[in-house]
């Protein structure tokens, strides 16, 4: 009789639980048997791990062999799990030290010539072990940057199980040589990104060089001089935007340049985006780290559950989430299904979204910027004056509807785009400012957000909540005056004034005040109605 055990990681959602995989021989008739809730891909396991044993040189036990993935409750997915029954089955066997392999985390997919295949979610699995306690991870080479980006872990990367079976028994480390031509990329990469998520999802458009010169400049955006301070307003504030205008006025291209005018992400933003991306198998190979803002811009006949996240089995996580701490860009967003957009107000208020599946519940973290952008009506061109929309009242206001009140209610900038200028499209206004330049602006704006906030939950004007905003943090006495009589002629909700509040702290944050005042809430509140008032400077934040 054998007993062996080590440990591996269990995933539901972003968050991991750790899995002693137990591993006990009986004298009998050969057999294999998995028990502990696996799923279809965990079963197939039996056939992979015996071949891959057999493969690296190790005598596969001809005994009754059962195999416990404990706590039995959590449902286990995926073939992560390879590894740890692997050197769980030959500690039972006495091959390697069953104390030494005790407290070690192993996690990788076996190939079944006993190379070991990268897996999603390597990320999150190692920072669940890490906070559980253990210090050892063994995870596939491909991974290894990954995993190191967890403190305080010591991570072996190995590409296959020759090799770790080498290092447990103190023997000489055999080299792995790639089985294919220099040149070719690496077949085993594949196992990092799901089939049909697209190259890429997620990530900003353009990526910067080393000059950081390689990225889509504001600059080249020609006129839309109030649109571009509502992106920078939205960027400094972290507001909601929704751009109205007809087709080729520029709507996509300022939403496009609107993650690279938001400063890098913070250590633990990074951490937290990386996690999500590695789970969703769309982490770029050779980018351990997410370090810019992500970009998410689903198309518009995405389902409510790529929005928000699902499928069958344990959730995946959804658009809402590729876009945290970044931009969700929804483009022609009346195309969208009714209830696909509705369901994006609970995730915009709350900064995560909960699925309910059988398989479970899963809380994944969907704190992002949201951009509408869409035409006036279904021809695009009901606003333009003397070009012949043909439309329907009733048809335009079918299609205006579509975008529900309380969802627009929790946008906190609504523009106009207005079609370009033969002037401005012959470049007789000159260029606008340069990305860098805004981008300035908006990290300064967030650094003294950054101060005001210290010592709270909070960290830009759109998360603050109401009460906050009026009694601890006020405006300048009498600034809201206009803001007032917008609630009391039922022109603004309740949250809608708050909501005019924060954008009001962030224009004086641009501006460099230290409150609010009459000139800021009224930029605001034209921002925030679309009512022209003359408020919104056309020559920058400092004006």
């Amino acid at each position: 009789m054998g007993f062996a055990r080590a440990c591996s990681v269990a995933l539901v959602g972003v968050e991991g639980v750790v899995v002693e995989v137990q591993a006990d021989l009986e004298p009998g008739v050969a057999a294999f048997t998995l028990v502990g809730l696996p799923d279809k891909t965990l079963v197939e396991s039996r056939d992979r791990v015996r071949a891959a044993v057999v493969n690296s040189g190790a005598a596969w036990p001809q005994k009754k062999l059962t195999v416990g993935l404990s706590p039995a409750s959590v449902p286990k997915a995926g073939a992560g799990f390879d590894l740890a029954v692997a050197i769980a089955v030959l500690g039972a066997a006495e091959v390697v030290d069953p104390g030494a392999i005790a407290d070690l985390v192993l996690i990788g997919e076996l190939g079944l010539d006993g190379r070991v295949r990268p897996v999603r979610g390597i990320l999150p699995a190692v920072l669940a072990a890490a906070e559980a306690g253990h210090r050892q991870v063994v995870v596939p080479q491909q991974c290894a940057a990954e995993a190191a980006l967890v403190p305080d872990v010591s991570v072996l990367g190995v590409r296959s199980l020759r090799q770790l079976i080498a290092v447990l028994t103190d023997g000489v480390v055999p080299e792995e040589e790639p089985p294919d031509p220099p040149g070719r990329p690496d077949p085993i990469l594949a196992g990092l990104l799901v089939p049909g998520a697209g190259l890429g999802t997620g990530l900003a458009p353009g990526r910067p060089g080393g000059d950081c010169a390689d990225f889509p400049d504001l600059a080249d955006v020609t006129g839309q001089h109030t649109a571009r301070r509502a992106l920078e307003v939205a960027a400094a504030g972290g507001h909601h935007l929704f751009l109205s205008g007809p087709p080729g006025a520029g709507k996509t291209m300022l939403a496009e340049r609107l993650p690279w005018i938001l400063p890098p992400l913070s250590r633990q933003d990074s951490v937290e985006v990386t996690a999500v991306h590695s789970v969703a198998g769309i982490l770029p190979p050779g980018e351990p780290l997410v370090s810019r803002p992500p970009y998410c811009a689903p198309h518009h006949s995405a389902t409510m559950q790529s929005l928000v996240g699902g499928g069958t089995g344990v959730p995946r996580p959804g658009a809402v989430s590729l876009a945290h701490r970044g931009i969700l860009f929804l483009d022609e967003a009346a195309e969208f299904h009714s209830r696909a957009l509705d369901a994006l107000r609970q995730p915009l208020e709350s900064g995560h979204v909960v699925i309910a599946r059988a398989a479970g519940v899963v809380r994944l973290p969907a704190r992002f910027l949201m951009v509408l952008a869409a035409n006036p009506c279904p021809c695009g061109r009901h606003t333009l004056h003397g070009s012949g929309c043909e439309c329907p009242p009733s048809v335009i206001r079918r299609y205006q509807a579509r975008l529900s009140g309380p969802l627009l209610d929790r946008v906190d900038l609504r523009v106009e785009v207005e079609p370009v200028s033969r002037g401005d499209l012959l470049g007789q206004g000159g260029r606008g400012e340069s990305t860098a330049v805004v981008a300035d602006r908006v990290r300064a704006a967030r650094e003294r957000a950054a101060i005001r906030f210290a010592g709270t939950p909070w960290r830009l004007n759109s998360e603050l909540p109401g009460p906050e905003l009026r009694t601890r943090w006020q405006a300048v006495p009498g600034a809201l005056a206009q803001a007032e009589r917008e609630l009391e002629r039922g022109l603004l909700t309740a949250r809608g004034l708050d909501r005019v509040l924060r954008v009001a702290w962030t224009v004086a944050d641009l501006r460099g005040r230290d409150r609010p005042e009459a000139p800021d809430v009224a930029v605001a509140l034209e921002l925030r109605t679309g009512v022209a008032r003359g408020a919104v400077s056309m020559t920058g934040a400092g004006a």
